[in-house]
């Protein structure tokens, strides 16, 4: 495997790892979008890792890669049977799942800034988006999606 694959194995595995150690992240999924919640056998809440682009540049020398990326924090939906009493609310965990799942984007992203990821090379930069989504997938999935940029350094040098 050359080093360049390998970061973008380094960076997947390493937000996989640490969505994992969240407990309102049971799975963790990667690749085609049209592909999440296809399982049956997925366990929820799950988290969905987007490499949108990688960016290489060169930064006074040292080489870096700025991976763009979503994660997709979801949660199954659970409508209520009892009637509506609260019409802010609703009648289901939407707003719990909306919730949950910024925080579980929140802390990795956080990690990044200046946490035990950051010290790993592994760097948020500039903002991060949280965009919430409701009814989306094959299931009723609510949940947020989080994009930012990370940056590592690139340990491909020409001697």
């Amino acid at each position: 495997m050359s080093q360049g694959i390998r970061g973008f194995y380094q960076v997947t595995k390493t937000l996989e790892d640490q969505l994992l150690l969240d407990v309102n992240c049971k799975t963790v999924t990667t690749g085609d979008i049209s592909n999440v919640n296809l399982n049956k056998q997925d366990i929820f809440p799950l988290s969905h890792i987007l490499i949108n682009s990688v960016t290489q540049s060169d930064d006074n020398g040292s080489g870096l890669y700025t991976f763009n990326i979503s994660i997709l924090s979801m949660d199954i939906v659970d409508q209520s049977k009892e009637p509506t009493t609260d019409i802010f609310r609703g009648n289901d965990n939407t707003q719990d799942i909306l919730n949950t799942q910024m925080s579980v984007s929140n802390k990795v992203i956080q990690l990044m800034r200046g946490g035990t990821l950051f010290q790993n090379m592994y760097q948020v930069r500039g903002d991060a988006t949280f965009e919430f989504f409701t009814e989306r997938f094959e299931n009723e999935l609510a949940g947020v999606t989080a994009t930012f940029n990370l940056t590592i350094y690139n340990d491909i040098y020409i001697c």
